[in-house]
């Protein structure tokens, strides 16, 4: 589904973001990427929709070459990618619904989409994606009226009405509380069972990636230092991703 074939990337300050990474993520996996700040944990994560160029290698996605698409098919790769931010990137003074239908602009023109001209079925199929993570009450709220976890549950539904085939979420869970924190992880786990969603996530918090993860990979200094099961990630396996004993907070997945 997704390949990395030695993957480097060197941002222009010289710093190192990816080394050499080769890896082999399949269909409907539910990976969690760990490692500290600065390990290159985002970077990996957006270079699979270039967000980030990278420097050397080769990004491929379902048989496709994301480095060396041009425009057109880069839409149509991104497609079928979407994208869970931390900061939830939602338009605030719009409505629920017009957010999520913004996972819709990548099927339409520009002038359709910049007039909000959609038709039925994708106004039917955001609706669905809202009630699929339990938020269809709010559709005609404005965004900015939501909490954090309601405005992440959002985000959610908008990559589910773009129908997209990978999920991508880059820290989603760095800003909210405990409980909220959970219940935003039970909904992407959920959709990754049910409809077999690659899902990849950035997390910091250990006994999240083992309780959420089918597959973590631990990042150390732009290299893959871990690549196993939740069962394999033992506090030895993930002193070695932090280069350090971990702390009791990483461990409980408390705090930011």
């Amino acid at each position: 589904m997704i390949e990395f074939r030695n993957v480097s990337k060197t941002y222009p300050n010289g710093t190192k973001g990816l080394n050499n990474i080769n890896l082999t993520i399949e269909k409907g996996e539910m990976v969690v990427i760990v490692g500290l700040s600065g390990a290159g944990k985002s970077t990996l994560l957006r270079s699979i929709n270039r967000l980030h160029d990278i420097t050397s290698g080769d990004i491929v996605v379902g048989g496709k070459s994301v480095t060396s698409a041009r425009s057109s098919e880069l839409r149509r790769i991104r497609r079928d990618i979407g994208m869970i931010f931390q900061s939830f990137n939602l338009v605030k003074r719009s409505t629920v619904l017009r957010n999520v239908l913004s996972g819709r602009v990548g099927y339409h023109s520009t002038l359709r989409t910049i007039l909000g001209l959609f038709p039925k079925e994708d106004i039917e199929l955001a609706l669905t994606a809202l009630e699929r993570v339990n938020i269809r009450e709010k559709a005609y709220s404005r965004a900015d009226e939501l909490s954090g976890g309601q405005q992440q549950r959002v985000s959610i539904a908008r990559a589910l009405a773009q129908e997209a085939t990978i999920i991508l979420a880059d820290e989603p869970v760095a800003s909210l509380d405990p409980l909220t924190t959970r219940q935003v992880m039970d909904d992407l786990q959920r959709i990754n069972r049910e409809m077999q969603i690659t899902t990849i996530v950035n997390l910091h918090f250990i006994d999240l990636a083992r309780e959420y993860a089918t597959r973590i990979i631990g990042l150390r200094a732009g290299e893959v230092v871990f690549d196993g099961t939740p069962e394999e990630a033992t506090d030895e396996a993930f002193a070695e991703i932090y280069g350090r004993a971990i702390k009791h907070d990483e461990l409980l997945g408390v705090g930011s």
